[in-house]
Order: C-alpha cells, then sequence, then structure tokens
C-alpha cells in the first residue's frame, strides 16, 4: 500500500510540473500578446489558417502574396498606407510569433495529457478538470481568431470587448492550471486555517480590474491622461459622462474607463496592504500563510507601479508588456494564498 501511495504521489507531482511549465509558457505567450497590441501588430495576418498557418511566408513571392492580402486590410487603407515591405515584416513577425507560440502551448498541453491518460496516471479527481482546461484552451483559439476578425471589417482596431474576452479566458485558463499545480505539488496542511471571505472578495475584485484594463488597451484610453495622481488637472476628470444612458460610459467612454480601471486597482492596493497590516502578527496563520501574505504585497505594489509608470510614461511597449505580464503574477499571489486555505473554493 505505501509503495502505491508513493507512485501515485509521484505521478501528480508530474503532473504538477507539468501544468506549471504550461503556466509559464502562458505567462510568456499573454506577455507577447501584449507586445503584439501595443506594436498594433495584431491585423497583419488577415486570415485563420490553424495548421497551414504553421509555416511563415518562404520566399520573395511568397512574402509579397502575404503583403498583398494585408493591402487589402483597413489597418493598411486608413493607417499604414504606402507601408514598405521590410515595415509589414515587423509586425508579421509579432502577430506569427504570438499565434506560433499559441499553437507550442496547445501541444505542450494536449500530447503529455494524452500520454498521462493512456498511462492511467491521471487520478480521477483532476480528469474532468483537465479536460475542461483542453477544452477552454480549444475555445480560446478561436477567440482569437474571432477578436482579430473585428478589425478586418471598417475600423482598424479589433473590438475592445473581444479583447477582454481573450484576456479573460486566458487568464481563466492560466488560474485554472496554476490552482491544479499549486494543489497538487503543495498540499496545504491539515490544520490550516480558514482564511475568510477577503482573499475570494481580492479575486474577485482583480478580476473586474482586469477587465478593464483590457478595456483600457482595446481603447487606448491609457493615452488620454498621463498624470497621476490627478487626470490632467482633476481628481474626477470632465467628459466622463457624455454617453446616453449614464451606464454606456462605463464601458465604451475612455475617459470614464480609465478613471474607473484606476479606481480598481488602487482600492485592490488597499485591499492587500489592509489584509497584510492585520494579518502580518496574526498567530492563527501558519508561516506558509503569512508568506503568502508577504507575496502579495510585493505583488500588487509591483503591479501598481509599473501601472503608474506605464502611464506616465505614455505607454511604451516594454513597460505595456511588463504591466500585462504582471497582472498574471498578481493573480498567481491571489491564488497561492488562495491555496493555503483550510477550506479553499473548489
Amino acid at each position: 500500500v505505501m509503495g502505491m501511495q508513493t507512485m501515485e504521489r509521484a505521478q501528480e507531482r508530474a503532473i504538477g510540473i507539468w501544468l506549471m511549465v504550461c503556466c509559464a509558457t502562458l505567462l510568456a505567450l499573454v506577455m507577447l500578446g501584449g507586445a503584439t497590441r501595443l506594436t498594433e501588430s495584431g491585423l497583419s495576418i488577415v486570415d485563420w489558417r490553424p495548421v497551414t498557418g504553421v509555416l511563415p511566408p518562404m520566399g520573395e513571392e511568397a512574402w509579397q502574396a502575404e503583403f498583398s492580402k494585408y493591402r487589402q486590410s483597413p489597418q493598411y487603407t486608413k493607417v499604414n498606407q504606402g507601408m514598405s515591405l521590410d515595415d509589414f515584416k515587423l509586425i508579421f513577425w509579432y502577430e506569427y510569433g504570438h499565434r506560433l507560440l499559441a499553437r507550442v502551448l496547445g501541444l505542450l498541453f494536449a500530447l503529455p495529457l494524452l500520454w498521462f491518460w493512456l498511462r492511467r496516471a491521471i487520478p480521477q479527481h483532476l480528469r474532468w478538470p483537465l479536460l475542461g482546461i483542453l477544452a477552454l484552451g480549444a475555445a480560446q483559439g478561436y477567440m482569437g481568431w474571432f477578436m482579430v476578425k473585428s478589425g478586418l471589417v471598417d475600423i482598424p482596431r479589433v473590438s475592445h470587448y473581444r479583447l477582454a474576452a481573450h484576456l479573460s479566458l486566458a487568464l481563466l485558463i492560466y488560474a485554472s492550471m496554476f490552482w491544479l499545480a499549486v494543489r497538487t505539488l503543495w498540499p496545504v496542511a491539515a490544520n490550516a486555517q480558514p482564511l475568510g471571505r477577503t482573499p475570494k472578495v481580492l479575486l474577485g475584485w482583480l478580476a473586474v480590474t482586469i477587465v478593464f484594463g483590457a478595456f483600457v488597451a482595446g481603447m487606448r484610453a491609457g493615452l488620454i491622461y498621463n498624470t497621476f495622481p490627478l487626470m490632467g488637472t482633476h481628481l474626477v476628470p470632465p467628459g466622463m459622462w457624455t454617453f446616453d444612458p449614464w451606464w454606456l460610459n462605463f464601458l465604451e467612454n475612455p475617459v470614464t474607463v480609465q478613471f474607473v480601471h484606476r479606481v480598481l486597482a488602487l482600492s485592490a492596493l488597499g485591499i492587500v496592504v489592509g489584509m497584510w497590516w492585520v494579518w502580518r502578527r496574526n498567530p492563527a496563520l501558519d508561516p506558509a500563510q503569512r508568506r503568502a501574505t508577504h507575496w502579495l504585497l510585493f505583488a500588487v505594489l509591483l503591479q501598481v507601479s509599473l501601472g503608474i509608470a506605464t502611464l506616465l510614461l505614455h505607454v511604451p511597449v516594454w513597460l505595456g508588456t511588463l504591466h500585462q505580464g504582471g497582472a498574471v503574477v498578481l493573480l498567481s499571489a491571489v491564488l497561492w494564498l488562495l491555496s493555503r486555505g483550510g477550506r479553499a473554493p473548489a
């Protein structure tokens, strides 16, 4: 019996390590997606070929054919009129790299899953969650193309709703893999104290903040007010309520969207600092839980600092990319804290 338990534990650890590798790859993919968006490269490939699109253009004739298709797109005719082939290649490689890494991640998840499954190495309680993640990954592939399509019709910009959906689904996949990996590699102590509702509220708050961050990115709202803490010379900027009905401002008014994203982010900072201050000397918490709160404080301070710097420097590509990656790091820190609780959510 002991030998069987040891073997099962080794199999679970192998699954956890595999999922962590997938998480690291997805983090890189999210950051590359941010760079692709910031360089306005996402509309450079105007078709979706899941299989044949693995190979880039080979030779001058193939490049000219790809460039010819791009010249029919709204982005070329309305924004990049007269772009050279060399300039096109630059934005093409960003989008191609993003799509290629997405395919690599799909294989990195699907092939080991099949291998573990055939060897009967997947515990019963992990089978449906892993199949669910596989289904979400397939949906994400289509969601990426669904997003790109919105910028190939009339307006040379993807829908910020579809951008938010694309990013949210990516982070849902990440969170699912990270959660399973953490609970598999580092099981929670049997006597761990429940952490209450605050971390769960924080997780929901962070999810809404990230969605509004995607709205900011999709509407380029980060280029409207590049001052902090004031927006221009105002605490509450003018122009926040110009849309009718009023609630549409929260979805389509760039001024309101940037303001709401700021408020949500600073509120998340306040929640974390308050929680850390109350918990830092709580004798009921075990050392793992206390360390998790320290890491969460570091992650939120890092992310808010990256956000402010990105804003003040007018959204440079490298900082915007780090800020998008910082959202994943902060999400990981919240999930890590939740995983250390005695009664964590399923």
